[in-house]
């Protein structure tokens, strides 16, 4: 009885995992569009050593 409830909850884990990962997103980020870089560019090379 232990193996089938064991086996019941592993199921229930990866079902809920591939219907998160494929199911809409929950995302609630704000519709802003890109933003311009306002920063100043790098005016010297610098090379790694």
């Amino acid at each position: 009885m232990a193996f089938f409830k064991t086996f019941n909850s592993v199921i229930q884990y990866f079902s809920e995992a591939v219907a998160r990962i494929f199911g809409p997103t929950d995302d609630s980020y704000p519709n802003i569009g890109v933003q311009p870089f306002d920063g100043e560019p790098l005016s010297e090379w610098i090379e790694a050593r």
